[in-house]
């Protein structure tokens, strides 16, 4: 077998940076990556299941691979794997291993048995806390850097599988984290974005016992490290305390990821939210409460069953009360073996027209706020270039995208990925600014090391 592989990632952004992980597993071993899996000696998909639409993008790549397979190991990797284990084998009987998210270290091992001949091998427990320690990551971008700090969720939604596919939670020794994080600093990484199924309900396991807003607040100080973002929080356990390191830590970004997933108290209760309507908008009230302006984005279910038109209409009205600055919604989609899957399913067709409806409702508001915005100046931690419009794509602090034009830039032929840049709002649309650049660094900080040992 070629010593290549392809991966392809399905899903949030722990999935993104579980795929650096195995990247770098698998370079370790002297693998090196393709571009496509007709190149790939190793084809693997590391796959979300969250919505039933993610889990069937997955058996569709998988059929799609079926006519390539011979030569060539086939794997399934993440919630997918974890969720359907074995079965997965009967549905794909070209598939060479599955391997859930908390074993990923055991790849090597895994890899072994395939390569020794081993059929339909597996690599399922949720049993360790080794699922934090890579010795090795290939990451994406050598400015921007995921860490994870907390893995699983104690949480019991209805209509969840995190629980049965990244386990309970387990927090990461404070130590150990602000170990990484200051060799990404000294690698140039300026972003940090801290990721967890419930970000903040961290608990330190090391003596220090540090709260999640300590971590934050000790992060955002190291010396290089200009951003720290986190994602996702749990309105429960979103604390005084980490508005006021906001507050305090100019590092710490003007945005939070809090989501809502209905407006309507009855549906929450249905969902097993551990909140209501009321209490999930006196945390509004205490983000928005402030000295820095926070900007809030949210994800939302519609069509969750028993939700009533009524209910519907209680999150088109949180729409309009709190004013999100962006919102994930989607259709309730049930997921096998959790009690939502059980219960009085809303008609396909009501699903959809409430989605229509919200996002149209949602996209006004953007439009509206975003539109708020032209004439300002913003920086935005430019990602890409847009080769197609000649723009740069950045990110402000508040999480917008930012196109932006830059003359210069074109004679001069310089890069500005991984550069901060002040911008002039020129435009806007409901996803998107559009601008100017005021002025721009020299050079990024980083070194295009993207190993971190």
């Amino acid at each position: 077998m070629s010593k290549t592989f392809y991966i392809e990632t399905f899903g949030c952004q722990m999935n993104v940076h579980d795929s650096e992980k195995v990247r770098g597993l698998l370079e370790a071993r002297g693998y090196s990556q393709v571009s496509s899996p007709s190149e790939a000696g190793m084809v693997l998909y590391n796959t979300c299941s969250i919505r039933d639409k993610a889990e069937q993008k997955v058996f569709s790549r998988l059929g799609g691979i079926k006519r390539q397979a011979s030569g060539k190991t086939i794997g399934v990797l993440g919630c997918v794997a974890q969720h359907n284990g074995e079965d997965i084998f009967q549905q794909a009987p070209h598939v060479d291993f599955v391997c859930g998210s908390a074993s990923y270290n055991a790849l090597p091992e895994i890899l072994d048995r395939v390569e020794a001949g081993e059929a339909r091998v597996t690599g399922l427990s949720l049993e360790t806390n080794e699922t934090f320690d890579a010795p090795r990551i290939e990451r994406d971008r050598p400015y921007s850097a995921y860490i994870t700090i907390i893995e699983g969720c104690d949480k019991s939604c209805t209509y969840c599988v995190v629980p049965f596919t990244r386990g309970p939670e387990r927090s990461r020794d404070s130590e150990a984290l602000m170990r990484e994080a200051r060799e990404l600093a000294a690698r140039g990484y300026t972003e940090i974005t801290l990721l967890g199924q419930t970000v903040n309900s961290y608990r330190d396991p090391a003596s220090a016992g540090w709260s999640f807003a300590r971590l934050l607040d000790e992060i955002g100080r190291l010396p290089r490290i200009r951003r720290v973002r986190f994602t996702t929080s749990h309105p429960s356990d979103f604390t005084r305390d980490i508005v006021d390191a906001i507050d305090r830590n100019e590092s710490l970004c003007d945005w939070v990821h809090l989501p809502v997933q209905s407006g309507s108290t009855s549906v929450l209760k249905g969902m097993r939210r551990t909140y209501g309507r009321d209490e999930y908008l006196r945390c509004v009230e205490m983000i928005k409460s402030a000295e820095r302006k926070i900007e809030l984005s949210t994800d939302i279910i519609v069509g969750f069953p028993g939700e009533t038109e009524a209910d519907f209409e209680q999150t088109l009205s949180l729409l309009d009360s709190v004013q999100y600055a962006s919102v994930f919604s989607f259709k309730y989609s049930p997921r096998r073996g959790t009690p939502a899957a059980e219960m009085q399913q809303v008609p396909e067709v009501e699903k959809g027209r409430r989605l229509r409806e919200l996002q149209q409702r949602q996209r006004r508001i953007q439009l509206r706020r975003n539109a708020e915005l032209i004439g300002r100046s913003e920086e935005a931690l430019v990602e890409r270039r847009n080769l197609k419009f000649r723009q740069w794509v950045g990110r402000t602090t508040q999480n917008r995208v930012l196109n932006f034009s830059d003359p210069s830039a074109l004679a001069t032929g310089r890069d500005l990925r991984g550069t901060y840049c002040q911008v002039q709002v020129t435009a806007s649309g409901p996803n998107s600014l559009v601008g100017e650049l005021v002025s721009a660094e020299a050079e990024p900080a980083f070194q295009g090391l993207h190993v971190l040992n």
